[in-house]
């Protein structure tokens, strides 16, 4: 080849290789495409599959039948089984994967304890607080059933007879072995042990409770929950057994794929809980103030009854229960800082009634099993619907009536907001918002309504706001709060300019003081954080968060201006002179619904003090 045709043939090369890899990005981008589709496709007949119905499982005519009602009357002293708990035994004992979803209450824990005294080997449970573990092993005691947990808290003695069992059969009989997450996750011993069980044939199955956790898309994902995902790899005829009372439809799949799982059975039991009375009250901005409102509650509507006050923090839990016990109510507190001894005294204590409430963080949490709990008190906005509805369902388990009181104020769903450390959480956070703020429909329906059970439409007054629907001096007005935003804009955009940032204290501060040249709104404090509150939902204000080496500070910023943001709230003298009252009709030609809050945007509005129009 002569040399000036070199440059010729590496140009007609290079040109080949170009359109070449051209090609090739195309093709991965179809071949991209294709897996995306028929990985949806895939997930969604896997979901179609387990959600079918298997009549069968209801059936007694298998080979333990007889036995599981035996067992279920003599040892569990039961006389019938709830909604799809023999579904979910039956299914567990056919050596089936399975997915249940029962409510907070429901009777999940015996859709894997009588299988297990029924089978003769060891059900593994693997569970995520030690509280639930420590609650379950006491009830399982007193049935006279050998149960047993491991964790790093666990004393030599015990770890070396229930190592000594697993690997060698050593011992009486170990019907249910439960530990958390982060020891299966780290005890190369426990898990070598395990794998001993399962070769001499007598690991039965492993229950996972809470598997809600499994899933980043859930409201508690902990992340040594993504070691459970190797464990149908190795023990691959042991049945795994998921169960949960909170997870929606995105959830249910991302469980099954992090399992390794698809296509499992899912079973799902009625979601609501109708002797739940759910209420969201207001609470006071001074803690002695908060502590007189608990006070009469615990004195008078709940004298000589039982239930638990859930706070956000440990500081918390401590301050209330000194402010109860100085009022001399018989409460203790409970937290993940307390020695594991006293942990165990205070649940005791409370299990016998030997202590009225207890005030705890979600250290004291799932699974907890006390049937006469009349009252749960929120002290604190949860930072999710799922936790809402989880706590809510350790009250009233004998099946009668409870009250679920969630203490609302504005500046606690901020903190939540302002800690979230992912989108999912700030949008957990704001689905509680939206709960608390709700006044027009039944807070069963809002609770079913997210948990994707559609079903539910009204409680029958087991709720405030059906309550209130029945009163004629608690009627709902419907007021557009389009000018009021336009006043929150000027205060922001005022402040801003003076390199001042404004928190929902600040500006509601600045919003009533006289001396604000804006028209004087006249209302309450509570009034202007809920009108705050739905602007926040609506998104004609915004969060910007403020990060310090201390703590996180959530500030407001303009978001949208529409021409109309109607909401509805308690009608009131005050409000009517303030804000422009909707007619119900007039509300229905705005968006042609009856939310509880609606925004039309038809042109733009000005919000600052110098006429500027904000952009959208």
């Amino acid at each position: 080849m002569d040399e000036e045709d070199i440059p010729l043939k590496i140009g007609l090369i290079e040109s080949e290789i170009y359109e070449l890899t051209r090609k090739r990005e195309e093709l991965t981008r179809r071949i991209n495409r294709l897996k995306s589709q028929k990985d949806e496709l895939q997930a969604n007949y896997n979901l179609k599959k387990s959600l079918e119905v298997d009549e069968t499982l209801t059936n007694v005519d298998y080979a333990w039948s007889k036995n599981a009602q035996k067992v279920l009357e003599e040892k569990f002293n039961l006389k019938s089984f709830r909604t799809q708990q023999l579904a979910a035994i039956n299914a567990t004992l056919s050596k089936k994967d399975l997915l249940l979803l029962m409510p907070t209450g429901g009777g999940k824990t015996l859709c894997y304890q009588l299988p297990a005294v029924i089978d003769k080997g060891m059900t593994l449970v693997v569970s995520p607080l030690i509280a639930l573990m420590q609650d379950q092993l006491i009830n399982l005691r007193k049935l006279g059933i050998n149960a047993m947990s491991m964790s790093s808290t666990t004393d030599k003695d015990a770890k070396k007879a229930g190592f000594q069992y697993m690997s060698k059969g050593i011992g009486p009989d170990l019907k249910l072995m439960y530990v958390t997450p982060e020891w299966l996750a780290k005890s190369k011993t426990f898990m070598s042990s395990l794998q001993k069980l399962h070769e001499r044939g007598k690991l039965d199955r492993i229950a996972i409770d809470e598997v809600h956790c499994c899933s980043q898309w859930g409201h508690d994902f902990r992340p040594d929950y993504k070691y459970l995902g190797l464990l149908k790899g190795m023990f691959k005829d042991v049945p795994i057994i998921g169960l949960t009372a909170t997870a929606t439809t995105s959830v249910l799949l991302d469980i099954q794929n992090m399992l390794d799982i698809p296509g499992c059975t899912i079973l799902r039991a009625p979601f609501d809980r109708h002797n739940l009375n759910f209420k969201v009250v207001s609470k006071p901005d001074k803690s002695d103030d908060c502590y007189d409102y608990l006070e009469k509650l615990l004195t008078k509507t709940f004298k000589d009854q039982s239930g638990i006050i859930y706070t956000a923090t440990i500081k918390d839990s401590s301050e209330i229960m000194k402010g109860l016990r100085a009022r001399n109510i018989k409460a203790l507190s409970y937290h993940a800082d307390l020695e594991e001894e006293v942990k165990t005294l205070t649940h005791t204590k409370w299990l016998e009634s030997k202590i009225q409430v207890v005030v705890a963080t979600v250290a004291f949490g799932m699974g907890i099993d006390k049937p006469d709990v009349r009252f749960v008190i929120h002290y604190s906005i949860p930072k999710s619907m799922e936790t809402l509805y989880q706590e809510s369902g350790r009250a009233g388990r004998d099946g009668k009536d409870a009250q679920c009181i969630v203490m609302f104020k504005l500046s606690d769903y901020m903190k939540n907001s302002g800690y979230a450390r992912s989108k999912v959480e700030v949008k957990n956070a704001f689905s509680v918002l939206e709960y608390c703020l709700s006044l027009k429909h039944c807070r069963h329906y809002l609770i079913g309504l997210h948990f994707e059970e559609m079903e539910i439409r009204r409680c029958n007054s087991m709720c405030d706001n059906c309550k209130k629907a029945t009163k004629e001096n608690n009627h709902l007005q419907d007021y557009d709060v389009a000018d009021a935003n336009v006043d929150i804009h000027k205060l922001i955009t005022t402040s801003m300019q003076g390199d001042k940032n404004l928190t929902v204290a600040k500006l509601v501060d600045v919003w009533l003081k006289p001396t604000v040249k804006i028209r004087k709104p006249g209302i309450s404090k509570q009034q202007a954080e809920d009108i705050i509150g739905h602007l926040l939902i609506k998104k004609c204000l915004t969060e910007e968060k403020n990060y310090t080496p201390y703590s996180v500070n959530c500030y407001l910023r303009c978001g949208m201006t529409p021409e109309s943001v109607v909401i509805s709230m308690v009608s009131d003298k005050s409000l009517d002179k303030y804000l422009k009252i909707v007619s119900t009709d007039k509300k229905r030609q705005l968006d042609g619904s009856d939310d509880d809050c609606v925004v039309v945007i038809a042109g733009e509005k000005p919000c600052t003090s110098n006429n500027k129009k904000t952009k959208r």
